[in-house]
């Protein structure tokens, strides 16, 4: 019997593992859409204009939310590619890759190469993974960081490695300096879980692991400075409407206990089983497939005798991301690669016609109803941004799935995962390239930006409301400084004349109160991370429009 990696079907493999990563790639220039992918540019920008890594402001005044790693290093991609779009999102890209290659490396010490590759394709083609490469927050950073850490912890183990633990560590730390000590959670959990369930207590409390903890913390000693450094040492900074704010207590505690218990500055509303159903849609197109491995891995666990590394890291955090106040789709990416790992070696492990049976007509409704989605999508929005480009490599696509369809030499359990795979670089595709730049034509301030920035506008100045919400986008694509002021004409005023960016309904009020306008152009706005179907349908989406006008103030306002 040949080898898997003598077969057709192994060469296919890492031919959609190439396309899965240009699939990555392929949201690099679209421009950062959303709320908080803006403020992080922003912020990074800042950090560069500065020649401030140590502080962090928003609006000109200091930010205290998020730790510092993730600015950091799209920090050093401003300064060596400049403030573009592209240098802030490649960073991204590069550690989800990177995330990418450890699951590999993870699923080959645990099982083989045949599942290793196949997790690492379900890894690269799931959709909230791919969506993170655009609206990008956090997370990216933070997945390939976690199963990098978890990796090293591995080998630090099973060969005894002090370089191992070392490595291990620096990735954890540059975790935790990612988005906080609850970042630790699925790197030990998936230890303490696989230690306890197997009673391997010797491992559990083994000397390695109080070292580990020293370790972390050593690295950590920037991040506590930088927050010594801008918060502590300062009580009289107004910071979340208080002073003597400690940002190493926000740091290690109100960041991550004060959001789970909701007692902290920054405040949610928890839904026990809100990652249950946006997993649904997260993880397509392997959601399904995910739910059916996790039963099936208890089912059976007594027979096969299987690893508990992922099932702890993953369950533990979508536990513990469940029972917390504060809840966002994007948090459950972090185990991507665990649940990658997972819903592999259970698919690769099916042998039965029964399971091929069933996991084939479940996966054919769900993979019918993604390709039906899409096409009402496009019947409904009629995004016109279809390129010569776009066009064809939607048809190779469709020509690919045909070929696979028909490969019946493969065996039905292969076609069916390669229909996946292609029915998620087809979607991601034409959202990637026709969709979504057509959406963000909605996002008035980096439109407004780019029309500044194209028309020159003899470099006027250019400025915002404060009683409006705050345009991080129009910030980070403008290629000057944007003021702030206020209706009563105060402020960090510019000189006149000056651009004014605003809603049409507080441009009207400002009239009525002298300002001498001139206008210059309206811009649609929609808030492009909470669609609507009033929105998404053609027909009534003018109805659901708000505007932004840009207008050159002349003068304040008339004298008396």
């Amino acid at each position: 019997m040949p080898s898997f990696t003598s077969t057709p079907i192994f060469k296919w493999l890492y031919f959609f593992i190439g396309a899965a990563v240009l699939l990555n790639f392929s949201g690099l220039f679209i421009t950062i859409l959303g709320l908080d992918g803006p403020l992080y540019a922003c912020i990074a920008k800042s950090m560069v204009q500065r020649h401030d890594y140590v502080n962090l402001f928003s609006q000109g005044k200091d930010w205290l939310d998020k730790p510092h790693f993730p600015f950091w290093v799209t920090a050093l991609s401003f300064n060596l590619f400049g403030f573009t779009t592209w240098a802030y999102k490649l960073p991204a890209i590069l550690f989800v890759l990177m995330g990418g290659v450890y699951t590999y490396l993870f699923c080959k010490n645990l099982y083989n190469k045949e599942v290793a590759l196949w997790s690492v394709l379900i890894f690269l083609t799931a959709e909230h993974l791919i969506i993170s490469n655009n609206d990008v927050r956090a997370e990216p950073y933070l997945t390939g960081l976690i199963i990098a850490s978890v990796y090293h912890f591995y080998k630090t183990v099973a060969k005894n490695s002090i370089g191992h633990l070392i490595i291990a560590c620096v990735f954890a730390a540059c975790a935790v300096m990612t988005k906080g000590i609850f970042a630790l959670i699925p790197i030990f959990g998936a230890f303490a879980g696989e230690y306890i369930l197997t009673k391997n207590w010797k491992q559990l409390f083994n000397w390695r692991w109080l070292l580990a903890f020293i370790l972390v913390m050593l690295f950590l000693a920037s991040e506590i400075y930088c927050l010594y450094e801008q918060f502590d040492l300062h009580p009289e900074k107004l910071v979340f409407d208080q002073h003597n704010v400690s940002g190493i207590k926000f740091f290690f505690w109100d960041s991550q206990f004060g959001r789970f218990f909701n007692n902290g500055p920054i405040k949610g509303h928890g839904d026990p089983f809100f990652f249950f159903h946006t997993l649904l849609w997260a993880f397509i197109p392997w959601s399904v497939l995910l739910y059916i491995a996790v039963v099936q891995f208890f089912r059976n666990q007594h027979k096969q005798k299987r690893e508990w590394y992922c099932i702890c890291g993953a369950l533990l955090t979508f536990f513990v991301f469940s029972a917390s106040k504060f809840q966002l789709p994007h948090y459950i990416t972090i185990v991507f690669p665990f649940f990658a790992i997972i819903t592999a070696q259970y698919l690769i492990g099916i042998k039965t016609a029964k399971g091929l049976q069933a996991i084939r007509i479940t996966q054919s409704a769900v993979l019918a109803l993604l390709i039906l989605i899409v096409l009402l999508l496009q019947y409904f929005y009629r995004a016109e941004n279809f390129t010569f480009f776009t066009i064809l490599l939607l048809l190779i696509t469709a020509v690919l799935l045909i070929f696979v369809s028909v490969k019946e030499a493969w065996g039905s359990k292969y076609q069916l995962l390669f229909q996946s795979v292609l029915v998620s670089i087809f979607i991601n595709l034409y959202l990637n390239l026709n969709f979504y730049p057509s959406l963000l034509h909605y996002q008035s301030g980096s439109e407004a930006a780019f029309y500044i920035d194209k028309n020159s506008m003899g470099n006027l100045p250019v400025a915002q409301l404060q009683e409006e919400e705050y345009s991080h986008a129009l910030e980070f694509y403008l290629n000057r400084p944007l003021y702030l002021i206020n209706e009563d004409g105060k402020g960090n005023l510019p000189s006149k004349p000056y651009l004014l960016y605003a809603s049409k309904e507080n441009i009207n009020q400002i009239v009525a109160k002298g300002w001498k306008i001139r206008p210059v152009k309206t811009f649609n706005d929609e808030l492009v991370t909470r669609l609507t179907g009033k929105f998404l349908n053609r027909k009534t989406r003018k109805e659901q429009l708000g505007q932004k006008d840009l207008v050159l103030v002349e003068k304040d306002v008339l004298a008396k």
